[in-house]
């Protein structure tokens, strides 16, 4: 199983970037606008349209707020297996650390799932750090 991490800091408050994760509806408008340009919410499970078309089922595996940490699935697409987080953590120095991890099947959908994680967190740095501003 392939696995791919990806990380931003920004200088948006922690508690403001979980605000904008844990708002699973509202990923098109609050998180990742560009990437995404449709959420709708049913039970247990969010439908996502992306920029290219591509719609997937995620269904919510966690929504921890203790922890701040968001874990979903995703149905359809070019994988066969699919979990992912976003987990957010307040630093040290002031800034505040968005860590995307995503596990898949079959490995050769990585080329893909990188470019998509890049960007995806291209357009969630902007949105966090428009937070900050």
């Amino acid at each position: 199983m392939a696995t791919i991490r990806s990380e931003l800091k920004t200088r948006a408050s922690a508690s403001d970037v979980w605000s904008a994760i844990r708002d699973i509806g509202a990923l098109h408008t609050r998180l990742v606008p560009g990437f995404v340009t449709d959420t709708k919410l049913e039970p247990g499970a969010r439908i996502v349209t992306f920029v290219n078309g591509m719609v997937l089922r995620e269904p919510i595996v966690t929504l921890d707020d203790e922890a701040r940490r968001l874990v979903w699935t995703a149905e359809g697409g070019r994988t066969r297996h699919y979990n992912a987080a976003l987990q957010v953590s307040k630093l040290a120095d002031g800034l505040t650390s968005v860590v995307w991890t995503m596990d898949f099947l079959p490995d050769d959908a990585s080329g893909f799932l990188s470019k998509a994680i890049e960007a995806g967190m291209a357009a969630m740095q902007r949105s966090l750090d428009a937070l900050a501003a």
